[in-house]
């Protein structure tokens, strides 16, 4: 059976503390095709992992200083190696295959072995690490091709959102108020899609690993207050109440709400759960609350932040999943379902959490906790 996957031939690292049991090893699986690399401990093998990660690695479990178990757990916690299968061997049949697989060892094999289910173990492991890193470079490419597509959308979006402005100033021309009304809907629409895009942005950043928080002093409360300034516009062309309590910060210090954070990003998911919570009321209105928790156990203290709304509200079947990506509701209003999943990768990102909860007809009610880190 070829070895070779996509033209790369499977390099595989030996590690036994036995030169012959190290020759024979090479000797049956080099006659197959595979490279091997030899190494006789597991500080040495540990470092040749670092140097230069195999694709699979055949592992001794009783050797001097360190033995098998011992190396599996030291690979399995290093967050910067990729997966790698690792297959132990053990001379012992009071070795404990539970101890191994706990470790994080993918399967056991005993020595003597046949050479036929050596190879077979060998080969079942590496379908699995081509398998697994096919999915790895699939997800990336998807990753590369979203972010790729929404900074292609954003330049023309842009220069749509800057024109439509000048025909909405009558800047070339006069125009008619029906023509004003219909550039004005555009424009809304076009403002929507923006949105949109720079969410699926966020979202991938997040995702990719490729999102820096910068962290700085910021006041929740005044935050809060610009976010439901800007929104307020929406309240009142439906005829809904918007307000802000901060009765429980007031009698609290100079400090009291101010959170270490990313200033843009928690107006971010502010400006999300305030925003859903007008486009899903029809009557009443919506009331952001803001208070501190102090913690117990010398724990962090923690700003809540409570937005509440006596709109349709979520079915309890939707609740659970209402902050997965592109998990979109069965209200006719929803979105694209990306929204709440960026605000809690957003919360995540900053040690919080984030909690609905809803009763239909009733409206819902969504809450934040940051740690205050001041």
């Amino acid at each position: 059976m070829s070895v070779v996957e996509n033209s790369k031939i499977d390099r595989i690292l030996a590690v036994d503390d036995t030169r012959d049991n190290l020759i024979l090893v090479q000797t049956i699986l080099e006659s197959e095709g595979y490279e091997i690399d030899l190494v006789t401990d597991g500080i040495k093998a540990l470092q040749q992992v670092e140097k230069s990660p195999p694709d699979l690695i055949l592992l001794d479990v009783m050797m001097p200083g360190m033995d098998g178990y011992e190396v599996t757990r030291r690979i399995r916690k290093n967050p910067a190696l990729s997966y790698i299968p690792i297959l132990l061997i053990t001379a012992f049949h009071e070795s404990s295959v539970v101890e191994g697989l706990d470790a994080g060892a993918d399967d056991f094999i005993r020595k003597p072995f046949d050479t036929d289910e050596l190879l077979a173990r060998v080969r079942s492991l590496l379908r699995l690490k081509h398998s697994l890193d096919e999915q790895q470079k699939m997800a990336r490419q998807r990753e590369d091709f979203v972010s790729r597509l929404t900074h292609d959308l954003r330049t023309p979006l842009v220069a749509a959102d800057r024109m439509l402005n000048l025909f909405e100033l009558e800047t070339f021309c006069k125009i008619s108020p029906e023509m004003k009304q219909a550039i004005a809907v555009m424009i809304r629409s076009n403002q929507n899609l923006m949105q949109m895009v720079n969410t699926l942005l966020e979202v991938y950043r997040f995702e990719a690993g490729k999102k820096t928080l910068n962290y700085e002093s910021c006041n929740l409360r005044e935050i809060a207050q610009e976010v439901v300034s800007e929104l307020s516009p929406l309240t009142s062309e439906k005829g809904l109440t918007l307000k802000i309590d901060i009765r429980e910060l007031d009698s609290l210090s100079k400090n009291a709400g101010v959170v270490m954070g990313d200033q843009l990003e928690l107006r971010r998911v502010l400006n999300n759960l305030i925003a859903n919570a007008i486009k899903f009321t029809d009557t009443g209105g919506i009331t952001i609350r803001i208070s501190e928790i102090s913690a117990a156990n010398n724990k962090q203290d923690l700003v809540k932040i409570e937005v509440e709304d006596t709109g349709y509200g979520i079915a309890p079947e939707d609740q659970a999943t209402v902050f997965e990506r592109f998990r979109q509701g069965r209200n006719k209003r929803s979105g694209s379902g990306l929204g709440l999943h960026l605000s809690r990768r957003i919360v995540e990102a900053h040690d919080g959490t984030i909690e609905v909860t809803s009763e239909l007809g009733k409206g819902s009610l969504f809450t934040v906790q940051i740690p205050k880190r001041t």
